[in-house]
């Protein structure tokens, strides 16, 4: 058989798409051409698999072999086909019959010049576009099994060599590689092994700052954006780094959201691949557009995907460039980032909690008499953050000096742990989840609309203090309806299905700050 067919995948963003690898072997001049829209590192598949299948101790053929990568309408990319050219033309060369195991099986794996199988990323993506299609079983590389073994449902054949895969191919179950198949209930151990990562800190470790804490546990609560604004040394970004202990669990759903995300990058832990745990990303201050909301020639996610379902926190807000914060306006209402290129328009999932912290100057003691600054360069400071930014912010929250008598463990009492804390922001969270359940709505800060007057409703004496604040406050529409939803979480940690007046003053208080440093310098 001098024709052959086999199926792989390819990736454009996110996106995954089946792809058929057609080799042609024929008669002529020794020449191994390749076709089917292809960048240079795929070009360069040819020397690999030349040189693999000879060090498998096979005969590559001084024929003319022509390979197509179909659809040819779709940009192919990376490494990860050399393995299936090389099953292809093995194929066509009667090495290997195209039976049944074959037809019903996706390759995906680069080759060493030894013949080698090597990892590649996006291994979770391509097997489970591979389900989709209703393809049975998938050859993968060694170093990528686990991850491939988090979709259900398809056989996962784990490979070392180009000589396992030829093994597996050619005998069925009798190979050197792995076999592996994941039934629904292993895949919710693999969900409860998953659960790793790096230690934070305990809020039972910070002292003094009560007001901190509380507008801390509102916004995880209700998946809030946080603003801390105080002195250097105040616990602001202790605070942040805290609230990652308190994040609620993730559910299975959002895991393998995640995990694609992460599989794409290439960042997976090869032992544990699940994501259970949501991401804590700390952004430096030096951090370009691209770095922040994904970017090149060929888009990849940036921290703010990096961030899906978790915190991205910006210490030293005003330190950024203010084109860099900019940027962040449309991903934060839209909960996604749309990045365009000649190519097409990639979208990348983006729903983080923004946490940021900064200083009231430059030298970060204002408004005390021992700030040295001038009140220009106090505005130049705080006219980094500007007002259509700053409308983006659910809770604004000012941290005080830490006064000794707080530093003292003696002589007050033990601040809650982030066990006490987490466990009442997951029962907010359940109580939205029920009021939620037949929307695509997860929390709070995903109201929008007709379902933020639906859920969001206020009683008479309520209408009018809102009236008064929108008046002495000057909000606009957008900072008008956070607070809204800012009142609903409050409502939720107080077990109210209603919002009721001490609600909405606590959220009211979390929008003076504007007032108090923006309005007056900016």
């Amino acid at each position: 058989m001098s024709f052959s067919t086999v199926k792989s995948a390819a990736m454009e963003g996110l996106a995954v798409e089946m792809v058929y690898v057609e080799a042609d072997v024929s008669n002529g001049l020794p020449i191994f051409h390749m076709v089917g829209y292809l960048s240079s590192e795929v070009k360069e598949a040819a020397e690999r698999v030349r040189s693999a299948v000879r060090n498998s101790g096979l005969e590559f053929p001084a024929k003319r072999v022509v390979i197509n990568l179909s659809p040819a309408t779709m940009r192919k990319r990376g490494a990860s086909f050399d393995l299936p050219i090389a099953v292809a033309i093995l194929t066509s060369l009667g090495v290997l019959q195209q039976n049944r195991r074959m037809k019903d099986c996706m390759i995906i794996g680069e080759l060493g010049l030894d013949g080698q199988v090597r990892k590649v990323p996006g291994i979770l993506s391509m097997v489970s576009e591979a389900k989709v299609q209703k393809v049975t079983s998938c050859i993968v590389p060694r170093e990528n099994k686990k991850e491939a073994e988090l979709v259900e449902g398809v056989r996962i054949i784990a490979v070392g060599s180009l000589r396992e895969c030829i093994s597996y191919l050619e005998d069925g179950d009798r190979t050197g590689g792995e076999q592996r198949y994941l039934g629904e209930k292993e895949a919710d151990k693999i969900e409860d092994r998953g659960k790793v990562g790096e230690e934070v800190p305990d809020f039972a470790d910070l002292y003094g700052q009560e007001n901190v804490r509380r507008a801390a546990e509102i916004a995880v609560a209700g998946g809030h954006n946080l603003l801390m604004v105080g002195p250097p040394g105040s616990g602001k970004t202790m605070t942040a780094k805290c609230m990652a202990g308190i994040l609620p669990p993730m559910n299975y759903e959002e895991s393998m959201e995640l995990t694609k995300l992460y599989s794409v990058m290439g960042m997976l832990d090869g032992k544990e691949p699940l994501i259970s745990r949501r991401p804590f990303r700390e952004v430096h201050h030096t951090a370009t557009r691209a770095a922040l909301i994904g970017g090149g020639i060929v888009p990849r996610p940036g921290e703010i995907s990096l961030a899906h379902s978790g915190i991205l926190f910006l210490d030293e807000l005003p330190e950024f460039k203010r084109s860099v914060l900019e940027v962040l306006r449309q991903p934060l209402e839209q909960r996604s980032i749309q990045i365009t290129r000649t190519s097409g328009n990639y979208i990348f999932p983006a729903d983080f909690m923004l946490v940021s912290a900064m200083n009231t100057c430059p030298c970060g003691k204002f408004p005390s008499t021992a700030c040295t600054c001038t009140p220009a360069q106090i505005q130049a400071y705080l006219s980094k953050i500007s007002q259509p930014f700053l409308d983006r912010i659910d809770l604004s929250v000012e941290a005080s000096k830490v006064e000794y008598r707080d530093l003292v463990k003696e002589s007050v009492s033990c601040p809650e742990s982030s066990a006490v804390i987490k466990a009442r922001v997951c029962e907010a969270r359940k109580r939205q989840k029920i009021r939620y359940q037949n929307t695509k709505i997860q929390c709070n800060a995903m109201l929008h609309g007709a379902e933020l007057s639906k859920y969001c409703r206020l009683n008479g004496e309520e209408m009018r203090l809102m009236g008064q604040a929108y008046d002495v406050l000057n909000l606009t529409a957008r900072s008008y309806h956070r607070i809204l939803k800012v009142a609903r979480t409050i409502a939720d940690l107080d077990y109210s299905e209603e919002i009721k007046l001490e609600h909405l003053q606590e959220a009211i208080g979390y929008r003076t700050l504007d007032r108090k440093y923006w309005g007056r310098y900016v």
